[in-house]
């Protein structure tokens, strides 16, 4: 290393914007710092540059109540003073899907352009863990960098490092994702505030320069170290130019400069000397303890993920493709960008780590859930015009012919592939406007008068489909016209259930329920009292509740499927800590209540219901030992012996074409500082296994290494996980489940978190959060799908991805229309491929198709359009026009998509 050194000093504040407060107390210190760095700024031409936490709601939140310093602003992020970007806000990465990431980065670098320049800095101070597809992301983003403070070296309780044997020779370091991208990491090795409150005075100066370069140099690579001045919700420092002045004068031989990441960037660069280490792949802390990995956060109020699951599929797998199809098809309204973009904004606030984590105080969580009804609600309009916007121009008068008075129905399936399940819709039998001279007592008594009797559904062709109808009976509602007063009916509402089958990729199907004499086949699901069978799986239930099931084309059984374990919990809502020497309870051996719940062609379902008690929350000794502080890896409390019930009811189903059986669990959880889990063993031989991850199906380890002391290996997950062995797998798939953990007990079990109920939040303080126990109803779902052959691996991801994303139904009238019955858009192949997103352009107007590989070999997309264009070209995640890619003579597109590649396909629909 050169004697002549550098130093680094980057202000900044690590801006949470809740978490230890509600939002509006550290809203409110917000608008403070940023008054105080404006005036810093007028008045000090010495203090050259602010980083704004690479987050640019920042600049949203303080604008909100600061709207006449927006002028002032702008003038300092034009002159670099400020500088801003490249996220919306700093995300988690593990709990957010692939997409709400794309859209972070997006929608980071629209605000920011509004402003200058975006700073090109792949920015993740105290994001819990990175996922492996990091660096391609940063690539595609035009980023080339990668900054962050956790994954490869530990950090302990208040931030502090430990020595050990890491992946990292330094705190420079090349990271590779799956695909071979590679960006240059740095690593917070002394954490995002070791240049914070830098002394003016000399002797405290010399005291404190002396440790931080010595911090330092230990883990640089370079002569150039780097000093962040700040740390979480950090005021400004203002006398920082004296402080590096006083720096100046002590230390002759160092440079002290008041820098910004662009120039550190380029200097670490310019003066590499080392050749540094290459991490690959996902950085989660594996090389430590094991305590400090914070990824119990996965299970911190379970009903937070749940919510944003629903919320993210809602607009990324629903009512984005919707809506462009509607747009490209000139049947709706124009693509509503105005609309998504404050979806996503309003989702996206519940993102950073604290919110999704779970692990802020109560008030801020409440809050949280209603930000996630307010954009779930947005997208629900959006899917509702565009659906009905469709429906509308679908040709349905062939039902005409099918019977008397068709009510025809389209499915729509905004998955990425073909898809077969079972669908619900609740429609108008019939419909009485007030306006059209009915009073309410004759609307009220015709519509419970009228005959829904004697009525079947058919497809297009006529065939009659298996259909389960509930009279839901009289019933008030309204439309909201675009352009008239509202319009109020009574109606006679009936719920239809049937099973979809074949409905295409990004399609629709249409169906209708109409006046038709025919006798419907039965037929049934149930083989036994206790036994669902289809052409492809077996599933049998035990006295205790348990189950075994058995893959018909393999031969294998999984035996003892579906059993509940449940322990204590004296962690907290960052980590979870079973009592010392505690032995889990389960329902092993537990006798259940067992019926037949739904017996019909397309479906048949099992009701399991236990009667379970379990102790009431952690003894005296927790609270005690919280008060004191005390770590909690060190704790010493044990579970009461008051015992409470917890009762649990679990609907298990299979339908006719289904590849996986569904379980559905309900419990009223009225017990404290507890885990709740569901197992399922595969007893498959295999010493690692594969998880759903952002843009990416990772492969880890069963075992953890050998630094790790944590008795507990729990992980986070997506979609779903699979343990498999040579080609034969099971994969247990979940909806807003993100914490599994692969249990070291000789039958490589998978266990899914259901709940975690723990009463404070943890970190540097005690700070009680009495709604993170959870108390009261639950629901949660999951999916088991067994595979065989190596080619039936895909196959059961597909599932699992479908079963994330809700169907969308609609009903509508007989009338003539330029779509067919049924009908895609596209149509595509590629066997390894994931479907992730289709959104239309705001510049462009142009549709944008993403896909990722699943695996690490190269794959092949076939793509063609059956909406009118001019070309496809190869686009980025920042939808940046790319070169124009040639089709063959019938207008297919091919194209060769490297291992673990994200591809987003720009189709141009006009000329450029």
């Amino acid at each position: 290393m050169s004697t002549k050194r550098t130093a680094h000093i980057i202000s900044h504040t690590h801006w949470d914007r809740e978490w230890y407060l509600p939002y509006e107390k550290h809203h409110v210190r917000l608008v403070k710092l940023v008054d105080t760095l404006l005036d810093k700024l007028d008045n000090d031409p010495n203090y050259r540059s602010f980083y704004l936490d690479g987050q640019t709601i920042i600049l949203e939140d303080y604008l909100q109540v600061r709207p006449d310093q927006k002028g002032k602003l702008e003038k300092y992020i034009q002159d670099g003073r400020i500088i801003i970007g490249p996220w919306y806000i700093l995300q988690d990465a593990f709990l957010t899907s692939g997409e709400a990431n794309v859209r972070n980065m997006q929608i980071g670098h629209q605000d920011a352009r509004k402003y200058g320049a975006v700073a090109k800095v792949g920015y993740f101070p105290d994001t819990f863990g990175l996922v492996g597809q990091t660096p391609q992301l940063m690539q595609q983003s035009g980023i080339t960098n990668a900054v962050f403070g956790r994954g490869v070296k530990p950090t302990g309780f208040n931030n502090t490092v430990s020595d050990g044997d890491y992946e990292s020779s330094f705190s420079e370091l090349m990271w590779e994702g799956p695909d071979g991208s590679k960006v240059l990491g740095i690593l917070f090795a002394n954490w995002y505030s070791n240049g914070n409150e830098i002394p003016v005075d000399q002797d405290e100066a010399k005291a404190y320069w002396e440790r931080k370069l010595a911090d330092s140099e230990k883990y640089a690579s370079t002569s150039e170290l780097l000093f962040m001045n700040g740390c979480d919700h950090q005021p400004v420092q203002l006398d920082l130019p004296e402080a590096i002045q006083t720096a100046r004068e002590l230390y002759p031989d160092t440079v002290f400069i008041h820098s910004n990441f662009n120039d550190y960037l380029q200097s670490v660069q310019r003066s590499m000397e080392h050749e540094l280490s290459t991490v690959k792949g996902e950085l989660r802390s594996q090389r430590t303890d094991g305590w400090s990995t914070l990824v119990n956060t996965a299970s911190a109020r379970v009903y937070l993920k749940q919510m944003n699951q629903l919320g993210q599929a809602m607009l990324e797998k629903v009512a984005e493709p919707l809506a462009s199809i509607a747009h490209a098809l000139k049947v709706g309204e124009k693509y509503p960008h105005h609309l998504f973009t404050y979806a996503w904004k309003t989702l996206m606030q519940n993102h950073p780590h604290d919110s999704i984590c779970g692990c802020s105080v109560d008030e801020v969580h409440r809050e949280m859930v209603t930000r996630f009804e307010k954009s779930r609600h947005v997208a629900e309009a959006i899917t509702e015009d565009s659906s009905r916007a469709i429906a509308e121009a679908i040709d349905t008068s062939s039902f005409a012919e099918t019977g008397k008075d068709a009510l025809p129905v389209v499915v729509f399936n905004t998955s990425g592939w073909k898809r077969t399940g079972i669908v619900h819709i609740e429609m108008d039998a019939l419909r009485l406007y007030f306006r059209d001279g009915y009073t309410l007592e004759d609307a009220s008594r015709l519509a419970k008068e009228a005959d829904v009797s004697g009525r079947v559904l058919v497809d297009e062709q006529g065939n009659v489909i298996p259909c389960t109808v509930e009279d839901l009976g009289l019933q008030f509602g309204y439309d909201l016209p675009d352009d008239k007063f509202r319009q109020p009916y009574m109606c006679r509402k009936v719920k239809l259930t049937f099973e979809a089958e074949k409905v295409p990729a990004l399609g629709l199907k249409t169906f209708a329920w109409v006046k038709k004499e025919s006798a419907v086949a039965q037929s049934s699901l149930l083989t036994g009292d206790r036994v669902l069978e289809n052409a492809v799986l077996k599933l049998t239930i035990s006295d205790d509740g348990s189950f075994t099931l058995t893959d018909k084309k393999s031969g294998r059984t999984y035996h003892d499927l579906g059993i509940y374990e449940n322990t204590g919990d004296i962690g907290n809502e960052y980590m979870y800590k079973q009592p010392d020497g505690e032995a889990a309870l389960t329902t092993r051996g537990t006798d259940a209540q067992i019926r037949v719940l739904q017996d019909t062609p397309y479906q048949a379902a099992i009701e399991i219901v236990h009667e379970w008690e379990i102790p009431a929350s952690a003894d005296e000794k927790l609270e005690e030992e919280q008060r004191d502080l005390i770590y909690f890896p060190h704790r010493k409390a044990q579970r009461s012996t008051r015992m409470v019930p917890m009762t649990i009811r679990t609907v298990v189903s299979l339908s006719r074409s289904g590849k996986g059986v569904e379980i559905e669990s309900t419990f009223n959880n009225q017990a404290k500082d507890h885990r709740l889990r569901m197992l399922f063993p595969t007893d498959l031989n295999t010493s690692v296994h594969h998880v759903d991850s952002m843009f990416e199906i990772p492969q880890r380890d069963n075992t953890p290494a050998a630094e790790w002391e944590n008795p507990s290996n729990t992980q986070h997950q997506q979609a779903f996980v699979d343990v498999n062995e040579a080609g034969t797998g099971l994969v247990v798939a979940n909806l807003g489940l993100n914490e599994y953990e692969v249990l070291q007990d000789g039958r490589n079990t998978i266990a899914v978190t259901l709940l975690r109920a723990v009463g404070e939040l943890g970190d540097w303080g005690l700070f009680p959060t009495p709604e993170a126990q959870c108390l009261g109803a639950h629901t949660v779902r999951m999916a088991i799908i067994p595979y065989s052959d190596s080619d039936m691996q895909s196959g059961a991801y597909k599932e699992a991805y479908q079963f994330q994303i809700p169907w969308t139904l609609c009903q509508t009238g007989v009338h003539p229309g330029s779509i067919a019955p049924t009908y895609a858009p596209f149509q595509w192949e590629g066997g390894d491929l994931a479907f992730s997103s289709l959104k239309m352009n705001e510049g462009t107007g142009d549709l944008l198709l993403r896909w990722y590989n699943m695996r690490s070999r190269a794959a092949e997309l076939k793509l063609n359009s059956n909406i009118p264009y001019y070309y496809f070209y190869k686009s980025t995640i920042l939808e940046e026009h790319g070169e124009r890619m040639d089709t063959d003579a019938s207008g297919q597109l091919s194209l060769q998509v490297g291992a673990c590649e994200i591809v987003t396909i720009g189709i141009a629909r006009q000329i450029k």
